[in-house]
């Protein structure tokens, strides 16, 4: 069988040490402020994570930009001329136009290269939801499955994975055109806090609101505690917007009540936190279905 690599986006936003640990190749993503421009590397070399979210705390707006074909073009054409075929588990159409890039590079290259592989797979996930069906696609390349068959496993098993958000800054929801100026100034005010999903097209859309950062909080493992399938056989990601007394209260709570495997904790990168504001928190894990 031919050896593949496993090509993914910054916006998986796996830690640095498991990125290493999987052998995969993350493209980053672009980001920036004004007039300046950063890259968004898995292990954050462009910018501290902490001073990009002091920036976005401080009213500062970061804005982001997709993967074009071009980049794909060149990532690709290097690991097809090392002689190895391509997997791409890649960021939710629902959501960025990145992954269609990639199947335009795809199309370029095929000429080329006819006798090599590159097959895109769309994972409809965001942040490290995306980020969780890498995980468990590499640990499947680990175990000698073929190309073919990690690419069909994310396909029969993406609408499985759950994915729920909270937010603390409702603002950042009306730059997104999520919720209108209204809205999140009655919110703000009445400290709402909404509970966010990723539907099956790959959208994220408000699920319901609940007062108060606590019970917002309760709220995402409430949903883990409906959803999820014999948790004790599954890793769980979070990903948080620089919030970590409260992401690390989270998972305390999930392994003290659920008795999971394992719980992984990483910051949402800069490309999915100019989206999310500062204090997000984001709980990934798989289950019977998305809702």
């Amino acid at each position: 069988m031919k050896d593949y690599v496993i090509v993914t986006e910054s916006t998986t936003d796996l830690p640095q040490n498991i990125v290493s640990e999987l052998g995969v190749t993350v493209i980053p993503m672009a980001f920036g402020f004004e007039n300046e421009s950063y890259l968004d590397y898995p292990d954050n070399r462009e910018m501290d994570i902490h001073k990009f979210y002091q920036r976005i705390k401080n009213g500062e707006r970061s804005t982001t930009a997709l993967v074009n074909s071009k980049t794909f073009e060149e990532c690709f054409e290097a690991i097809l001329k090392s002689g190895k075929d391509i997997l791409y588990i890649g960021f939710s159409s629902g959501l960025s136009g990145t992954y269609n890039s990639s199947l335009v590079a795809a199309e370029t290259l095929k000429e080329k290269y006819p006798d090599s592989k590159i097959i895109c797979t769309d994972t409809l996930a965001a942040s490290m939801g995306e980020g969780l069906l890498v995980y468990y696609a590499a640990k499947l390349k680990e175990q000698g499955q073929s190309i073919e068959e990690v690419s069909q496993w994310i396909i029969d098993n993406r609408l499985k994975l759950c994915q729920w958000f909270t937010v603390d800054d409702l603002n950042h929801l009306k730059r997104g055109g999520r919720i209108n100026a209204m809205t999140a100034t009655l919110g703000s005010a009445l400290n709402v806090k909404p509970i966010l999903h990723v539907n099956d097209e790959g959208h994220l859309i408000p699920a319901y609101n609940v007062r108060g950062r606590k019970k917002s909080i309760h709220a995402l493992f409430d949903q883990m505690e409906k959803l999820c399938l014999d948790p004790k056989e599954h890793t769980v990601f979070i990903s948080h917007a620089d919030s970590l007394e409260d992401t690390q209260y989270l998972a305390n709570m999930i392994k003290e009540k659920l008795h999971v495997k394992e719980v992984i904790i990483n910051f949402m990168g800069p490309v999915i936190g100019s989206h999310t504001g500062q204090g997000a928190i984001s709980l990934f894990f798989m289950g019977k279905s998305r809702k």
